[in-house]
């Protein structure tokens, strides 16, 4: 049972498709992830994070800018080399679904005016490799056919 589940989260009905979801979508996290977590790219950092995090309800702060700059940081690494996948790209989906509700959805559809399609887009991308995992060309595919 034990092994059964462990099977079950490495193995992919993805293709050679999902690579191309992989790649860009877990730079971009792993991009947005970093200014969340360490100020890169013209980021806050994680303190200016936290207090923003705060200010819109989201407490506590720090403990909330941990999680969502490590989904997006540490699953976007996952998601471009393509280990543990489905997990990964879970954790960033729901991210993008507390950004969503958060953030967008009082903004209406365009990035124009602050919002969700952006989001919308990526939890899509993460949605879907949720569902078929990391696809052929993965560490995980590898790591399936080794159990």
């Amino acid at each position: 049972m034990k092994t059964q589940a462990i099977k079950t989260l490495f193995t992919t009905t993805g293709g050679y498709g999902a690579l191309a979801l992989r790649l860009p979508v877990g730079l971009i996290l792993a991009a947005h992830g970093a200014q969340k977590l360490f100020g890169w790219f013209g980021g806050y950092g994680l303190s200016g994070t936290a207090q923003w995090l705060e200010s819109i309800g989201l407490a506590p702060g720090l403990l909330m800018a941990l999680l969502a700059g490590g989904a997006e940081f540490f699953g976007g690494l996952a998601l471009m080399v393509g280990l543990l996948t489905r997990p990964a790209a879970l954790a960033a989906a729901f991210t993008m679904l507390v950004a969503i509700v958060s953030v967008h959805l009082g903004n209406g559809l365009f990035m124009a005016n602050n919002g969700y399609e952006f989001a919308l887009a990526l939890l899509a991308a993460t949605v879907a490799l949720t569902l078929q995992g990391a696809g052929r060309l993965s560490l995980d595919s590898l790591v399936a056919k080794r159990l």
